[in-house]
């Protein structure tokens, strides 16, 4: 079931402007789930850029592979993954020249190494932007004790040798926010 509430949610083609991805990027969806990013991603990077669409659960990671096939996007890669292990994602370290998170911090059980693993695939300078909720909302989302608030995120990124660069809208039920690898 797809709630299409226009400037309520998260909108793939207008939060992406924020990321200034540019052709030739090698960006990380981190937990890609259905592939919701995919395509603005892979249009955003160009032919000579790198999609990978990191994903845990296999099936996910298969129905990824198919999403990029059907919609012609042949810059991406869809890996399983394990965000919370060193060396869980599979791309060589300092590849990546951005990565979004986007609903996943709040699923994640321990983020600070999430946030190492994430250090780790980022090249020197190289930009996290997050996209998580500001509440549980009417049942969607992350139950209420699971939020984690955009301050306390930012601050765990911060205690992760990441540097606020910016915030960004991001729908009337998210925050979101850019940070730098220092």
């Amino acid at each position: 079931m797809t709630l299409v509430m226009p400037g309520r949610f998260v909108e793939p083609e207008v939060v992406a402007t924020h990321f200034f991805l540019k052709e030739g990027d090698r960006v990380a969806d981190l937990g890609a789930g259905s592939g919701f990013f995919l395509k603005v991603l892979a249009t955003a990077v160009g032919g000579s850029g790198k999609v990978y669409a990191c994903e845990i659960q296999k099936g996910l990671v298969e129905k990824l592979g198919e999403v990029a096939r059907v919609q012609g996007l042949s810059n991406v890669s869809p890996l399983w993954c394990d965000l919370e292990e060193p060396n869980g994602i599979k791309i060589a370290d300092g590849q990546l020249d951005a990565a979004i998170l986007v609903n996943t911090l709040f699923l994640l059980e321990n983020k600070a190494a999430a946030l190492t693993e994430f250090r780790r695939i980022l090249r020197p300078g190289g930009m996290l932007h997050v996209i998580d909720w500001t509440e549980s909302f009417g049942g969607l989302g992350p139950q209420p004790s699971q939020v984690v608030t955009k301050d306390a995120a930012i601050a765990l990124c911060e205690a992760n040798q990441f540097m606020l660069e910016k915030e960004f809208p991001a729908g009337d039920h998210h925050y979101g926010f850019s940070v730098r690898k220092i």
